[in-house]
């Protein structure tokens, strides 16, 4: 009987191949290496013969060198954060891979000589706030804040804040944890639900470093409640600072509650910090925006510096800001009847036995922001145990499961997806009805 280990390829045999040798080029030889040694293992347990080694590397590749996978966000939440909050458009991936060369990220190419770092972004932001005196962008929105902290409550200096608007913001981090980590002491005003300017009032004095004022952006408290306004605590005497969170540079016609940095910026506020990934629809970035003279002493910082963001965010963010919409407000602006005739055509191209049914969805916003805002949508509901195949085929498709039928949300599908969407669901149907 033939030992099968003899008849094994030996691993520089295979590498030989012209197939996988281009693959080293451009996955790299650690992968293609990983493949073929799987391959080989399969030969040994006698799945597939000497010959077949390399075809089933060669086939086994991966597409890209890196784990993550593209999937299609069919859950009906715009901005998802296990899927990476907001997806790119197409001018910022375009100008991702412009930056991924040799850029002039910090280099005036007619001095020849070293130029403002990210201005293009700069000046597309400061463009988009114009009551802003000054912006800054550093690598998100919790470091934004941080800076802030770090470089205006230095030595210990307190921070006022509401004890309502002590808010965790995911995966366990919270704002007060955030703000003592970097120096601050904090003082708690008011109750959860309900605080005054006379307490603001109590507690400010001269170790006061600022006043904070945080959106509670994904949760909601009604009832007995009362909050202060940015125009009243202007009138305190320290600097007022406002977390907006979403990312919202103005106001949005389906977003009437939730915070924007302008309506801030013009009540009073001296500084506003914010996400690019959420509401305005760009890379993760942490925006600074107001007063000149305190942004430039933020920019100025040693800390600022290890917050630095790198010239990928920087084309990302400018080509959002100055590119077409964004998907996040395309999906925000989307209408249920567009949504309804997508949803028939894709149910039409189905086949039968997924008994595809079109039927009305709620989406919503996501990423913490608007949490009490529900978007009218239009879903492709399926049947449950389709969920499973669809998250773990080769284009993922990930929904949500309702009442027993799996709904393929599209507000948050780029229509230039529903071919995708429709493939997926075909594969899926053919090799579960198998």
């Amino acid at each position: 009987m033939p030992d099968p280990r003899r008849d094994v390829p030996r691993t520089d045999q295979v590498l030989a191949d012209p197939r996988l040798r281009e693959a080293v080029d451009r996955l790299g030889a650690r992968l293609v290496k990983q493949t073929v040694v799987a391959a080989q293992q399969r030969c040994r347990d006698g799945e597939i013969g000497p010959d077949a080694v390399a075809d089933i590397a060669v086939a086994s590749l991966p597409q890209q060198a890196t784990t993550l996978r593209r999937v299609v966000n069919a859950t009906g939440v715009v901005v998802h954060t296990n899927l990476g909050r907001a997806p790119l458009s197409r001018a910022a991936v375009e100008a991702v891979s412009t930056a991924a060369g040799a850029t002039d990220v910090e280099l005036d190419l007619v001095t020849g000589r070293r130029g403002r770092r990210g201005r293009g972004a700069l000046e597309a932001l400061a463009e988009h706030v114009p009551d802003a005196g000054g912006v800054h962008v550093v690598n998100n929105g919790a470091a934004a804040l941080a800076l802030v902290t770090r470089v205006l409550a230095r030595g210990g200096r307190s921070i006022v804040i509401a004890r309502g608007e002590l808010v965790e913001i995911g995966d366990g981090f919270r704002i007060p944890e955030l703000l003592e980590s970097v120096g601050a002491t904090l003082r708690e005003v008011g109750t959860t639900n309900r605080v005054r300017l006379s307490d603001y009032a109590a507690a400010v004095d001269d170790d006061t470093a600022f006043v904070l004022k945080v959106h509670p952006s994904n949760f909601t408290v009604s009832g007995f409640t009362s909050s202060v306004s940015v125009r009243e605590l202007t009138g305190l005497g320290p600097p007022v600072v406002v977390d907006i969170g979403s990312g919202l540079l103005a106001p949005h016609p389906r977003l009437p509650n939730e915070p924007d940095a302008t309506t801030a910026l013009r009540a009073g506020a001296d500084l506003v910090t914010a996400s690019g990934d959420k509401l305005l629809g760009g890379p993760q970035a942490g925006l600074l925006l107001g007063r000149a003279e305190l942004v430039e002493r933020l920019r100025r910082d040693p800390f600022a510096r290890a917050l630095r963001v790198d010239k990928l965010t920087l084309a990302a963010l400018e080509a959002t800001l100055t590119g077409p919409m964004p998907p996040v407000a395309a999906a925000l602006a989307s209408r249920p009847e567009d949504l309804r005739a997508r949803a028939q055509a894709i149910c039409g191209a189905l086949p039968p036995e997924c008994e595809p049914e079109v039927v009305d969805s709620d989406g919503v916003v996501g990423g913490g922001g608007a949490p009490d805002v529900v978007l009218p949508s239009v879903a492709i509901a399926l049947p449950e145990h389709l969920a499973v195949p669809l998250r773990l085929g080769e284009h993922p498709v990930v929904g949500r499961v309702e009442r027993g039928r799996l709904l393929l949300d599209l507000l948050a599908v780029d229509p230039a997806e529903d071919g995708e969407l429709i493939d997926a669901v075909t594969r899926v149907a053919a090799r579960e009805g198998s």
